[in-house]
């Protein structure tokens, strides 16, 4: 398997670290960059060109669905997989707002979830 190079996006340190320790302990995928805005990911995207995204709903400045829009507007964008505290009934609405690849609450967010989104968006 090539290793999936993620980009992950959240304005909280802890919940940067939570996903930074899942990430790690995913066989296949690695870290390539962390972001604490909507901006800086756009930014962060470009430059590192990462195979997916891992994007908080809320940050501070553009949001993470419109920030998504921007991502998933580009030539070669990368898969965006929505993380954030709402219920997963929320993500739906989320995925339809700005066309990411999947939604899955911070809380359920491991491993198992990681594989599973990855896969789907990409089979």
């Amino acid at each position: 398997m090539i290793p999936v190079s993620v980009l992950i996006v959240d304005d909280q340190a802890p919940f940067l670290r939570a996903m930074s320790a899942v990430i790690e302990e995913t066989e296949g995928f690695w870290v390539v960059g962390r972001a604490g805005s909507g901006e800086e990911a756009v930014v962060a995207a470009r430059a590192l060109l990462p195979d997916l995204v891992l994007m908080d709903v809320n940050l501070p400045g553009i949001d993470g669905l419109e920030a998504t829009r921007r991502l998933r507007a580009r030539t070669s964008a990368p898969v965006v997989l929505l993380l954030s505290t709402y219920d997963e009934d929320a993500g739906a609405r989320f995925i339809a707002e700005c066309g990411a690849a999947a939604y899955v609450t911070k809380s359920a967010f491991g491993p198992d979830r990681l594989r599973e989104a990855w896969t789907a968006a990409t089979n």
